[in-house]
């Protein structure tokens, strides 16, 4: 691994040597001085005393050479297996030891003290690029150090599925290495480069439901206002002059557009559902009643949930659409294309009510009663 580096081996038999000449010596001298007894004590103790610093010197090497092979040259056991692809984020300023740290945990390398001693030794400590790297386990230190200085860094596709939430697009864009959680979400609560994306008072993150569902190909030292700019610019641009002059016929802001598209993006499995449920909502609100829809309680709870409760609809939030008239301060999802053109072009139907069974689809019906008929039926 070290090509010019002497081997333990050679050092130990070095420092056997010496201490041979040096016993040889000292017999020498012993021979050559008989003339005086108190001379010849002195002698025997000088020689004595050499004989034990000699003996602990190798002793000491002999230990210090086992603590190097423990703390040095024994690798984890936590490699990963080489067909495993691990990307790795670097960010700037992050110092060789963290990162070797990083690299062992991750099962890249087998031991950070040997890859730290590798890297002092070409003289790459401190020439680390940030990015995003692509490795493999148990890979080759020399391998791992030049691409490290190299800053060949790696080009990353991600999915943003439709329906996901900035908490989502957060934690799955920390999984690919790109971000820092914490950052994406902080800067999230206030991006608005468009108009109409301005904060509302109670919405949690101003890039809600604005942030484009796609798949993207970025570089990976891309910045977190880069990410969210890509999104939003990608949504602005799906929103056409003929798309954006129909939601002024139906007297929608494009605010407004994007939180309903967002509601039946989560209420909605299957295509043909759409058109039906945004009517369901345009009717409702027509007629003064509360929307009812469960999706903006699960915007509030930690997780999802199969069914909402009594309890749930009794949640002190603006966002609680069984509590609250009209739509809620924003949007609770990235819509896709098809949700907002289902509210841009809902469907033909007098449908007040809808429940979706186990499998997705929904049912729907004008009347409560048989509304509560269904619910019995498909649940």
């Amino acid at each position: 691994m070290f090509p010019n580096l002497p081997k333990m081996s050679d050092i130990l038999r070095q420092l056997q040597e010496k201490y041979d000449t040096l016993l040889d010596t000292n017999v020498e001298n012993e021979d050559d001085s008989d003339s005086d007894d108190t001379e010849k004590n002195n002698l025997l103790n000088k020689i004595k005393q050499k004989k034990w610093m000699a003996a602990a010197a190798v002793f000491a090497v002999i230990f210090l050479a086992g603590c190097f092979a423990v703390c040095f040259l024994t690798d984890s056991s936590n490699l990963a297996n080489k067909e495993q692809v691990i990307y790795l984020q670097v960010r700037s300023g992050v110092s060789a030891k963290f990162l070797a740290k990083e690299l062992e945990e991750k099962g890249i390398i087998g031991n950070r003290y040997k890859f730290l001693l590798y890297a002092k030794w070409l003289g790459e400590e401190n020439n680390f690029k940030k990015g995003t790297y692509s490795f493999h386990g148990n890979m080759d230190m020399r391998e791992v150090i030049e691409k490290l200085s190299s800053g060949e860094t790696t080009v990353l596709r991600f999915t943003i599925p439709e329906g996901f939430g900035v908490k989502e697009i957060a934690e799955r864009l920390s999984k690919e290495g790109l971000v820092d959680e914490s950052e994406f979400l902080q800067k999230a609560k206030d991006f608005a480069p468009y108009s109409y994306m301005k904060k509302h008072r109670n919405v949690r993150y101003a890039a809600e439901g604005f942030l484009f569902p796609d798949t993207y190909t970025v570089e990976t030292d891309i910045s977190v206002e880069d990410l969210l700019q890509m999104m939003a610019d990608n949504m602005d641009g799906r929103l056409t002059p003929k798309l954006r002059k129909r939601a002024e016929e139906q007297d929608l802001s494009i605010y407004e557009l994007i939180t309903l598209a967002s509601l039946v993006e989560k209420e909605a499995r299957y295509d043909e559902d759409r058109p039906i449920i945004a009517q369901v909502f345009f009717k409702r609100l027509e007629l003064g009643m509360p929307l009812q829809t469960d999706a903006s309680l699960q915007y509030l709870m930690d997780g999802p949930k199969e069914d909402v409760s009594i309890e749930d609809t009794k949640i002190d939030s603006p966002y609680n659409t069984y509590q609250n008239m009209g739509l809620p301060p924003g949007p609770i999802a990235s819509p896709g294309m098809a949700a907002i053109e289902a509210v841009l072009y809902p469907s033909d139907t007098e449908y007040l009510y809808f429940v979706a069974d186990r499998e997705g689809h929904n049912h729907y019906s004008y009347t409560y009663d048989r509304h509560l008929d269904l619910v019995d039926e498909v649940r």
